[in-house]
């Protein structure tokens, strides 16, 4: 393959990740995901949001856990393969770099390119589209509208640079 072609492959191709939740398959870039931790218990104000689990502790940063299927109006599941995806924030915001998002198991790779197949099924809020990749049909988030809906709860807290 020539060097024109290599560069045009890596042009129209993403590295993806299916994310795995109780009720759904969420679709992020690979670089969105900073990285995959085991599942921690966490608590929550009880004044708070159904969809946000509690801090958790993660390299010295305390993280908001996010349930994305509670934030889309279903329930919060912890199964037993769950476990917790750190995501880079969008958002531009100097106290919210990375938030966390419970999981039902490991994400799976996948290579996306500018053919990709979307699907004309009900959305919620907080999700932007929903495409077909190989047999699952995966849901784009809204990751930036997910983080404005912690800032408006209440829920950013200022994150010592350590």
């Amino acid at each position: 393959m020539s060097d024109t072609t290599t560069q045009t492959a890596r042009l129209t191709s993403l590295t993806g990740l299916l994310i795995p939740l109780s009720d759904r398959h969420l679709l992020l870039p690979n670089v969105a995901v900073a990285e995959l931790i085991d599942y921690q218990d966490s608590v929550a104000d009880p004044a708070a949001p159904q969809w946000y689990l509690g801090p958790i502790n993660w390299r010295n940063r305390s993280l908001p856990l996010l349930s994305f299927e509670a934030a889309c109006g279903s329930r919060a599941r912890v199964g037993g393969r769950a476990r917790i995806v750190v995501l880079n924030a969008l958002g531009g915001r100097p106290d919210l770099k990375f938030i966390a998002l419970l999981t039902q198991g490991i994400p799976r790779s996948c290579k996306l390119d500018s053919q990709l197949s979307y699907v004309d099924v009900p959305l919620a809020e907080l999700e932007l589209a929903a495409v077909q990749v190989g047999e699952t049909v995966a849901k784009i988030p809204d990751l930036v509208a997910l983080e404005e809906w912690l800032v408006e709860a209440g829920l950013v807290q200022m994150t010592p640079n350590l």
